[in-house]
This record gives C-alpha cells, sequence and structure tokens, in this order.
C-alpha cells in the first residue's frame, strides 16, 4: 500500500492511497467526480449527458478511518 506523506486531518495517522469503486451486476468502475448539483432521471438514477466527470483518488487513514477523495 502507498502512503501519503500528509498526514491525516483527523488524528495526525498515516494516510494510505486507494479508491472507492462502483458496481452494478459484474461490472466495477472507480467513482467520479461530477461538476454540478445532482439531477434526478428516471431511465439513468442522475443525468450526467455534457457534464465533466473526473476519476477521484481517495487517502484512507489506517488509525481513524477518515476518507479523503481528489478529483485527477
Amino acid at each position: 500500500m502507498t502512503h501519503n506523506k500528509t498526514p491525516c486531518p483527523k488524528c495526525s495517522g498515516k494516510m494510505e492511497e486507494g479508491f472507492i469503486y462502483d458496481q452494478f451486476d459484474a461490472i466495477r468502475l472507480v467513482s467520479k467526480w461530477v461538476e454540478g448539483a445532482p439531477e434526478k432521471s428516471i431511465w439513468t438514477g442522475v443525468k450526467i449527458k455534457g457534464r465533466k466527470t473526473i476519476e477521484t483518488q481517495t487517502f484512507r487513514c489506517d488509525k481513524c478511518g477518515f476518507l479523503e477523495s481528489y478529483a485527477k
């Protein structure tokens, strides 16, 4: 596991790199940040067409479990 040099902002523990995934049936994807407020859709759950999306990078504190995500 990769540890971030920046300590946890909550407890000063070590932050380790990981990711949060989204799962639908057998498909697993890395979560993405989407610009703007969510708009509900009857067909897809939320509308994202035409919006900027960026994969996220997440770190977890090995001491308190705090999660911190970045859109990169």
